[in-house]
């Protein structure tokens, strides 16, 4: 795991065993709120022992900022935690995540001690404000990449944990292309100085704009390029011959992982504009 501090009381811990995933914590002297977990039980445990013994800093919230197990096994390492997250998130969890995990059990024994954990705290419209010490940490709706999706500002250090809206290659496998543009524009617009990916690198005030600018072009070049598949009535192997590059984005990050998701976000839309 590796940890980096982008503000004074504000850490991101990123994955060094899955994905390059990212986990954050903000500390208060009344605790810490952690947004997310990390895929792997020892790299969560590493958060724990980092906030718990070196800063001694409590846990008092953990924020699921969606239902995807690889931001979301490591909860139940916090018992003494509230969780936080959409109302969606937490209806995901009680069933599609139930039944990930126990199929995922029935592989591998390292994970017979994890457990789903729902949150006790939810919203739906809008955002939801916790404040805890002399921080305000602010959920906000924030759809595409899956419904219940949820983006976390710290206005106070204008940090903004992205989760999944942003990272290397913008993906709707379990969400909505449209709602995924909406969601990047609406970040686009906020006045940050750190946004902190989902997975990959954090990035920069003044790479900010040009990055989702980026992420909107891709999706919206996919969106043109499968429909004139669709209009042709060609299938998935002329899929293939759209490769990342030609629609803005390179096939380096996530050590090569994101050509893999680029592949599914066209098989996605060939299915959806099919059934449409």
């Amino acid at each position: 795991m590796q940890r980096e501090r982008v503000a004074e009381d504000i850490y991101v811990f990123t994955s060094e065993l899955y994905a390059r995933v990212t986990a954050g914590a903000v500390i208060t002297p009344e605790g810490s709120i952690l947004i997310d977990t990390l895929p792997y039980t020892q790299e969560t445990w590493e958060i724990k022992t980092f906030l718990q013994d070196r800063l001694r800093v409590p846990v008092r919230y953990v924020v699921n900022t969606h239902y995807h197990a690889d931001h979301t096994r490591g909860t139940c390492f916090f018992p003494d935690a509230v969780v936080v997250g959409h109302t969606l998130c937490r209806q995901l969890l009680d069933t599609i995540g139930r039944s990930a995990l126990e199929q995922a059990q029935s592989q591998s024994a390292e994970l017979m001690d994890l457990q789903v954990v729902l949150p006790e705290i939810v919203f739906e419209d809008g955002c939801l404000n916790l404040h805890l010490g002399d921080k305000t940490v602010q959920l906000i709706h924030s759809p595409g990449h899956s419904p219940d999706s949820a983006v976390v500002l710290i206005p106070e250090d204008r940090v903004l944990f992205a989760a999944d809206t942003m990272m290397p290659i913008p993906t709707f496998l379990d969400g909505d292309l449209g709602d995924l543009i909406s969601s990047l524009e609406a970040i686009g617009n906020l006045s940050v100085d750190n946004v902190v990916q989902g997975h990959g690198e954090v990035m920069l005030r003044g790479e900010i704009k040009s990055i989702v600018e980026s992420d909107v072009r891709y999706l919206q070049t996919i969106q043109q390029r499968v429909a004139q598949v669709v209009e042709r009535g060609g299938g998935e192997k002329e899929l293939q011959s759209i490769d990342i590059e030609s629609c803005g984005k390179s096939r380096i990050p996530l050590n090569g992982l994101v050509v893999d998701l680029h592949e599914a976000n066209l098989f996605k839309l060939h299915r959806d504009m099919l059934n449409a």
